[in-house]
């Protein structure tokens, strides 16, 4: 199992659209592409949040190569939607990991 993880630090003066946008809209997008088997959408504890709240979106897949065709297939317009509407707002890093228990 591979975990296709994205960390985005969001401003407050967008952090309601940016969430309600991300449940109704931009990870139902991502789950729509058949490459993930199911998410986790988590909120960090215990940052500082005077700028910002800071959520990781874990999309859990069954191979690299099922990773590698979203990254080339999807990604770009589904990354490019997001920063359209909320660029400047947002910091974002993206991490693959693999399960091992």
């Amino acid at each position: 199992m591979i975990i296709y993880n994205v960390t985005v630090k969001v401003d407050l003066s967008i952090h309601q659209d940016w969430l309600g946008w991300m449940l109704l809209k931009h990870i139902p997008d991502v789950m729509n592409t058949g490459m993930f088997q199911s998410h986790r959408f988590c909120k960090l504890l215990e940052q500082d949040e005077s700028d910002g709240i800071t959520y990781a979106i874990q999309y859990f897949a069954e191979s690299m190569e099922k990773i590698f065709f979203y990254q080339e297939k999807y990604a770009p317009e589904l990354q490019k939607e997001h920063s359209d509407r909320y660029q400047g707002h947002y910091v974002v890093f993206r991490t693959l990991l693999k399960v091992i228990e």
